[in-house]
């Protein structure tokens, strides 16, 4: 009876998709572990940046319609010069940066923030 009334419950909710916009560009935060130093870049879906071994692309980034500067979320194509196969590609969030992180022993990339103008 009370799983009945649950499974009710849930199927009552409104759906919780929310709208999202694309935005031109996304800021992100990189940083060299080794030397302690950090670097914010701003790029636009499609440009890349060059940061010690690493080739950063912005292939796109997305935020919640109505709300522009909360959970910016951007797909990243990243490349170390020593690694042909490739060093990271997919989503990262702002919001929550070791969801899905970049795995590099020397160098991190986070998203601070999509670009809306």
């Amino acid at each position: 009876m009370i799983r009945t009334a649950l499974v009710l419950a849930l199927l009552g909710l409104p759906a919780a998709a929310q709208s999202v916009r694309e935005a031109p560009g996304a800021q992100l935060r990189w940083l060299d572990k080794m030397s302690g130093e950090t670097a914010d870049v701003d790029l636009s879906r499609g440009q890349s940046a060059v940061w010690g071994r690493l080739t950063i692309q912005l292939n796109a980034c997305r935020y919640p319609e109505d709300n522009p500067t909360g959970d910016a979320y951007a797909h990243l194509t990243i490349r170390d010069a020593l690694n042909e196969n490739g060093t990271f590609s997919g989503w990262m969030v702002a919001s929550s940066p070791a969801l899905s992180a970049l795995d590099h022993a020397r160098y991190d990339v986070w998203v601070l923030r999509c670009l809306t103008e």
